[in-house]
Parts: structure tokens; sequence; C-alpha cells
């Protein structure tokens, strides 16, 4: 099948996949380089990523960010082309965040190692050794080191392509 423009959403079912890893091992870098060229081969991506700490998503000084201050539960700023919902969290599941999503071919979740869902993990040299995630699910490891020794398929971080077949696989209907 060519890859290189995927059908109609009525044709594909919504794939989710995690990539995960410790901090600092290209876990971001990798989901920005595999977003591009998803989205060139015509795939619509959206990405998930969890923050094990508490974090500021407004700009200080926009009306969104006063009126939020001010004590709005929740500020939504939207144009023809770009929405964005700033609420205070109760703590939502990751099914509720994935529902935000609808029109999404591709969910990438960022971290979520220890889930069930079919992931990716990255292992960089001088960063991690060894896997830390939930093995279950676990359909990839994507590593610049010696890729004999994991027991599981490897890829490196430059084979692009391949990294995107075993998603598509992974994800296929």
């Amino acid at each position: 099948m060519d890859r290189s423009v995927v059908g109609s959403r009525r044709e594909r079912k919504q794939g989710i996949v995690a990539v995960c890893g410790v901090k600092n091992s290209g876990k971001t870098t990798l989901l920005a380089v595999l977003l591009e060229e998803l989205s060139r081969r015509g795939l619509k991506t959206a990405v998930i990523k969890h923050d094990g700490h508490d974090f500021s998503c407004d700009i200080e000084g926009t009306d969104s960010y006063r009126l939020k201050e001010a004590g709005a539960y929740g500020t939504a700023v939207f144009s023809d082309n770009r929405v964005f919902i700033h609420k205070t969290g109760r703590k939502e599941t990751l099914e509720a965040l994935i529902g935000m999503f609808p029109e999404a071919d591709l969910i990438f979740l960022e971290g979520m190692k220890d889930s069930c869902y079919p992931k990716i993990e990255v292992i960089r040299k001088g960063i991690s050794g060894s896997p830390v995630s939930n093995p279950e699910g676990r359909f990839l490891i994507v590593t610049d080191t010696d890729r004999t020794g994991y027991g599981e398929e490897t890829a490196g971080f430059e084979e692009i392509d391949r990294i995107i077949e075993k998603i598509l696989e992974e994800t296929a209907d």
C-alpha cells in the first residue's frame, strides 16, 4: 500500500500511540520529526503531553490570561483557524482528553510510560540505558545505542520511514 497519501478518515480507525522514555531522552524531538512527516503524508495528528508538574499555558498580559487570573474557571479564544481553551483541571481522564480530538487520525501521548497503550520507548545514549516503560503494548524501541541488546524490535532515530511504517501497522484496522 502506498503510504505517501493516506485515505479518508472513514477508511482508517483512530490510532493512539504513546511515546515514552526518561526525561531528556528525545521524545519531543522524535515526535516533531514524526509529526512533520505524517502531516506531509496527509494524516491529521494530535499530541497529548503529560506533565508531572503544574504548568502555565497562557501568556501573561493577554486578555484571556487576565480573565483567568480574575477568577474565570475557563477561557476560550478562537478565530477562523485556531482554538485555545484554558480551564482549571478536574483530574480529567486520558480518555476524556483523547475525546477532544475526534478528527485526528493519530493521537500521540507523550509520556504515559505505565499505560497499556501501544508505545514506542525512546532510549538515548548517556540519558538512559534500558527500557523503563510497561512492556505491555511496547512495539518499538527507538535508540542511538547498540540495538542488539534489547531483545525487542528497535530502530534508530534516523529511520523515520521505518518508524512510521511500524506506527501505521500497529494502528491499522
